[in-house]
C-alpha cells in the first residue's frame, strides 16, 4: 500500500467516500462492513492502529456538532429521561457520526501512507485544477517555514515575560497573528519574484512523471469495489 502510486489512492479514497455517504443511513450491516474493510485495510498497510487513533483528534468538530443535532433538530421528538430529542436529529447525528469517521480514518490511511509531495503530485496526474495544486504545493513546501516562525515568535514572547493565563491576553496573541500574517505574506512575495526570475511560468514542472499499472489500480481498488458491492445490497433490499 506504501508503494502504491497516489494518485491512485486519492481515486480510491474517493470513490470509497462517495459509496459511504451514498449509504442509506438505516442500513446499519452496510457500515459495519465499510468499518471491518478500513480495519482490514489499516492492517495490511502495518500503520499502528495506536497511531491512527490518536489522530482521530480532527473529528472532534463532527462529534461536537452530532451531539447537538439531536436537541437543535426540527420533527417528532422522544424523551430519554430529563432530555427531549428529536428523532430525525439522532438519525441524522447517528449517520454524521459514522460517515464522518469512515471518512476520517480513510483519509488518515492515505495520509500515512503518502508522503504530501505525492499527493499533491497524485492531485495533478489526476487533472486537478493547476492553480489548486501550485497552491497546495508551496503549502506543503513552506508550511514548515511558517510554523517555525510561530515558534520563535513564541519563544521570544516568553522570554519578555509574557505567559497567556486569562482573556486578556487575546491582544497580544492577535498581534502574533497579524505580525506572523505580514511576514508570511512578504516572505511568499519575495519567493515569488525569485521564482520568476527564474523562469517560472505559473506550473512547477513534474521530475517523475507517475505512472499506474493496471495491478496497481486493481489493488487499489479493492476497497472501494468491495464497498460498492455492499452498498449495492444495502439499496436492493
Amino acid at each position: 500500500m506504501h508503494l502504491l502510486p497516489a494518485h491512485t489512492k486519492i481515486a480510491a479514497l474517493l470513490c470509497f467516500v462517495l459509496v459511504v455517504v451514498a449509504t442509506p443511513a438505516q442500513a446499519t450491516w452496510a457500515f459495519a462492513v465499510y468499518a471491518a474493510l478500513l480495519v482490514v485495510a489499516v492492517r495490511a498497510s502495518g500503520v499502528p492502529f495506536g497511531y491512527m487513533g490518536r489522530r482521530m483528534v480532527v473529528e472532534v468538530p463532527f462529534v461536537l456538532f452530532a451531539v447537538l443535532m439531536p436537541f437543535v433538530a426540527a420533527g417528532p421528538r422522544v424523551h430519554w429521561g430529563p432530555l427531549s430529542l428529536s428523532e430525525p436529529g439522532l438519525l441524522g447525528a447517528r449517520g454524521l457520526l459514522v460517515k464522518g469517521t469512515l471518512g476520517v480514518v480513510a483519509s488518515l490511511l492515505l495520509a500515512s501512507t503518502t508522503e504530501p509531495s505525492d499527493v499533491v503530485a497524485g492531485l495533478d496526474r489526476l487533472r486537478l485544477p493547476h492553480q489548486l495544486v501550485e497552491i497546495m504545493s508551496f503549502m506543503v513546501r513552506y508550511l514548515e517555514v511558517v510554523t517555525g516562525e510561530l515558534a520563535r515568535m513564541k519563544v521570544a514572547r516568553e522570554s519578555r515575560g509574557f505567559r497567556p493565563r486569562s482573556l486578556g491576553s487575546w491582544p497580544v496573541l492577535a498581534s502574533t497573528a497579524g505580525a506572523l500574517f505580514i511576514r508570511s505574506y512578504e516572505r511568499g512575495e519575495r519567493i515569488h519574484l525569485a521564482m520568476v526570475s527564474r523562469g517560472y511560468t505559473g506550473r512547477l514542472p513534474v521530475a517523475h512523471p507517475l505512472s499506474a499499472s493496471v495491478a496497481q489500480w486493481r489493488l487499489a481498488a479493492t476497497v472501494p469495489a468491495a464497498a460498492l458491492v455492499t452498498f449495492l445490497v444495502a439499496v436492493s433490499r
